[in-house]
């Protein structure tokens, strides 16, 4: 079995590799929990209207590069529709910022519902989020919800995924 000795790895990357933990389910109980037939949930989906990178300057600033973010709510049941109740979008103040779902929104057995935040819009910030609130009139299988970040230049692309986690009530 490999592994990764604490000395091994750099003191200022290990905040990052918990919270890469944390966001990837691999603390028991959490992937579990979110995966049970359930009737209804809130689900928490961080995503990123830009992403802070390098070096701060002598204001304190770090540079930051706008993505856009493809949010993806599947129906993953097999037989039974969900009710899409709410996406609400958040910035990273926690400021409500507006509701992606007018009104609830039936998504059949595998369907697939998405919203595009987009590049130019960064009122989100960095830490921006949605919560995502959904229901059945029988327990089924969660919905998948997950959000696609991508940046492309010519010369670079920059492409990664979040998932949303169980918000419990």
């Amino acid at each position: 079995m490999n592994t990764v000795r604490a000395e091994i790895v750099p003191v200022w990357l290990r905040p990052l590799l918990a919270l890469l933990l944390i966001l990837s389910g691999l603390l028991p109980g959490t992937a579990t929990a979110q995966r049970a037939l359930s009737n209804g949930q809130y689900l928490y989906l961080p995503i990123y209207a830009f992403i802070q990178y390098g070096d701060l300057d002598n204001n304190g600033v770090a540079r930051q590069l706008p993505v856009s973010s493809l949010v993806s709510i599947h129906n993953t049941d097999l037989d039974k529709s969900i009710r899409l109740l709410s996406a609400r979008y958040f910035s990273t103040e926690g400021r409500f910022l507006r509701n992606f779902v007018s009104s609830p929104r039936i998504l059949k057995p595998m369907e697939t519902l998405e919203f595009l935040v987009q590049r130019r819009d960064v009122v989100g910030g960095s830490g921006a989020n949605f919560v995502i609130q959904w229901e059945s009139e029988v327990p089924v299988s969660p919905p998948l919800v997950q959000a696609l970040h991508i940046e492309m230049q010519t010369n670079r692309s920059i492409v990664f995924t979040t998932d949303a986690v169980l918000i419990p009530r």
